[in-house]
């Protein structure tokens, strides 16, 4: 399960309306052990696409110092589908670069945005529940 502060939730679905019509992306910091984040950061996409995302280099790098300056790491990455479910795409999963992290995805393609967490191991992909902290 994926503890998320509604302050991140916020941020995160912000930055998805924000970037269209192209894909948002950026990264969340917090405890692993808990999987409990303590702050989202939003990050470049290079793709600079409406299906595809990478993550800025130097904002990777930023969000990993400060994210430890603060006593965690990152745990997960977030993007958004612009047109398509909340369900990671062929792409995202051969993508998922680690399988400790989790992988936020927020829909656009409803009247209300849709946030979902994934676990992405080996190919396989797991929901996982989110519990959206005060």
């Amino acid at each position: 399960m994926l503890r998320l502060p509604r302050t991140a939730y916020e941020e995160m679905v912000g930055l998805a309306y924000a970037e269209l019509p192209m894909e948002a992306c950026g990264l969340i910091g917090g405890d692993a052990a808990t999987a409990t984040v303590a702050r989202f950061y939003p990050c470049g996409n290079d793709a600079a696409s409406s299906k595809l995302y990478t993550i800025n280099p130097k904002d990777h790098l930023r969000a990993d110092r400060d994210a430890e300056d603060h006593g965690g790491e990152i745990i997960g990455v977030v993007h958004s589908h612009t047109h398509t479910e909340s369900w990671p795409s062929p792409t995202d999963v051969a993508q998922a670069p680690d399988p400790a992290w989790h992988y936020v995805i927020v829909s656009l393609k409803r009247t209300e945005p849709v946030v979902r967490s994934f676990r992405i191991v080996d190919g396989e992909i797991a929901e996982e529940p989110i519990d959206l902290l005060p």
